[in-house]
């Protein structure tokens, strides 16, 4: 059996910059002054921390809340979320998908949203999956702090409220593009995994269509976006295939490249504070080590040295 070889996956390092909480996870009940339970303190989102302490009132089950100071930043490090950061990578189109129709699908097959951010129209079940993972961005600094605060006005105890908040903060963050999910475009019920619904001799126009938007994201390359009734997946037993798109090596190197630039350049401003991306590191991995940047970046390859794995052939 053929192996595949190649280029299998753009895998990437993040480093970013910034000052404050941009990805809040709201109000959080804890212990306040005298043991009274309370909910105005309001938490950034913390990887691994609860709010419970592990003790429980034996009578009742109770278990115990933690106080608001008691967090090891370090343990449970601030993070920004991966649906925050897909959010404001593609804010943009961000709520474009709400006017996803049945009728309207070509416009978004051909556009950043259909092949890297993905989607699902639920009243047609169309779909097609992102080939973009995104990892949480964790901080590394840990200049977390307790603040309380008191609205003006009539002072009483509904008037106090408290937050943690967050002095400099620098993240880190890992990636991947999987060619294999990039390169195809299936168009197609026998899998699951159609597209969009096409008739009759639609299929040239949707892949010109995909050919000519890729083709302005850089002028220089010659990218080819190709249909045919029948793609059969490397390694099949029957070789049963879908109908579908194919995209070549000029196709798939614009769409990683402008990827890679839309990752480098996002910012995230909310109220008081902000992020933005300050290094990206790329890997064009063709090993079958998945995401080897985040073991050893001595083995790494910056620059494509080998062509982009195909993983479907024509039959």
């Amino acid at each position: 059996m053929e192996k595949v070889t190649g280029i299998k996956s753009v895998d990437f390092k993040i480093k970013a910059l910034g000052h404050g909480v941009v990805n809040w996870n709201g109000p959080t009940t804890l212990t306040g002054d005298g043991g009274k339970t309370v909910d105005n303190h309001t938490l950034p989102k913390l990887r691994g921390y609860t709010n419970l302490t592990g003790k429980v009132k034996e009578d009742t089950g109770y278990q115990y809340k933690k106080e608001a100071t008691d967090i090891d930043f370090k343990k449970t490090p601030l993070y920004i979320s991966q649906n925050c950061i897909r959010h404001h990578l593609f804010r943009e189109q961000a709520f474009d998908i709400h006017y996803a129709k049945k009728n309207n699908l070509q416009q978004i097959l051909a556009s950043i949203t259909g092949l890297i951010r993905g989607y699902v129209v639920p009243a047609s079940q169309n779909k097609r999956t992102s080939p973009l993972l995104m990892e949480d961005f964790v901080d590394q600094l840990g200049n977390g702090n307790f603040e309380q605060f008191g609205q003006a006005g009539e002072r009483d105890s509904s008037s106090f409220f408290s937050k943690t908040t967050f002095g400099d903060t620098e993240y880190t963050s890992y990636g991947s593009i999987s060619i294999e999910q990039l390169q195809f475009i299936a168009l197609d019920k026998k899998f699951d995994r159609e597209a969009m619904e096409i008739k009759e001799g639609q299929g040239e126009d949707v892949a010109h269509g995909v050919q000519n938007f890729i083709q302005s994201l850089n002028e220089d390359l010659n990218p080819g976006a190709t249909f045919h009734t029948n793609y059969v997946r490397r390694g099949t037993i029957f070789e049963e295939g879908e109908m579908g798109i194919l995209l070549n090596d000029d196709a798939i190197k614009a769409l990683v490249e402008y990827t890679l630039v839309l990752i480098s350049e996002l910012s995230i401003r909310q109220a008081k504070s902000y992020m933005y991306v300050d290094e990206v590191t790329a890997d064009y991995n063709d090993s079958n080590k998945m995401m080897r940047i985040k073991r050893d970046e001595s083995d790494i390859s910056e620059q494509p040295e080998t062509g982009y794995a195909t993983y479907f052939y024509s039959k």
